[in-house]
């Protein structure tokens, strides 16, 4: 049985040292074939957690979690650092989710509601484009909160500030990724039956692989990293001698 626990508790793979730096596309397929199988592990690991539906917001902030691992290139034990992540970020995440899920489901409401009575009244296509733009403002604005959320313990109210920064400076990466993921479902259903394993071996993964990748520099940027990554102390009064 020692095979089948290394497989979920064994160090990922690194790159060497002196391998050239990589941008862009480059680098997204770079980590993609380093870590294509513990993106398949953690696919399956997400659908576990999700099964009981109000547990899905923490299973993604999980995986979100492990996700912000592979893009950084640090050190990742697959189900220990899925499950503290889980435990660490469950009520914050269901919180998060219920809050920002039931705004871009109104959003989407709103836009189908106004695309249909738009065919009869062009007036209707002004509230149309309003509503497009807040709802994908607001799903742009969840993949900025999620990343930022797993980088770093924030207070609410700043994390959302943060988010709602990150994802004015840099909205079409964010948009790019909602994109990709978008376009693995889409490939999903074209090409069903034949794609019918693709939920089930890297959809999710991938998906939130791709947001992790797409907002992370964003997130860096807001954060101000690496100072920000200092714990936060009062100065001492010895410290001003």
């Amino acid at each position: 049985m020692q095979w089948l626990r290394d497989m979920w508790t064994r160090e990922g793979p690194g790159i060497p040292k002196d391998a050239p730096k990589k941008a862009g596309p480059a680098l997204f397929a770079e980590i993609l074939v380093r870590e294509w199988w513990e993106m398949v592990k953690l696919n399956i690991l997400f659908i576990l957690a999700a099964l009981f539906v109000v547990t899905l917001p923490a299973a993604l902030a999980a995986m979100a979690r492990v996700s912000v691992s592979f893009v950084e290139d640090r050190n990742t034990y697959l189900l220990r650092d899925f499950t503290e992540a889980f435990l660490r970020y469950f009520w914050r995440a269901t919180a998060w989710g219920l809050a920002l899920g039931g705004t871009v489901a109104i959003g989407l409401y709103a836009i189908v509601t106004y695309a249909a009575g738009a065919r009869d009244n062009l007036l209707l296509s002004a509230p149309l484009m309003i509503v497009l733009v807040a709802t994908a403002f607001i799903a742009v604005l969840a993949c900025h909160l999620v990343i930022l959320m797993v980088m770093r313990d924030l207070p609410a109210l700043r994390l959302l500030r943060l988010a709602a920064l990150a994802s004015v400076i840099r909205p079409l990466p964010a948009l790019a990724a909602l994109a990709f993921a978008a376009g693995l479902w889409l490939a999903h259903i074209l090409f069903y039956p034949v794609s019918v394993f693709m939920p089930a071996t890297f959809n999710f993964s991938l998906g939130m692989f791709a947001v992790a990748f797409g907002v992370h520099r964003a997130a860096v940027m807001v954060l101000d990293l690496p100072n920000a990554t200092q714990p936060h102390r009062e100065p001492h009064a010895r410290d001003a001698l």
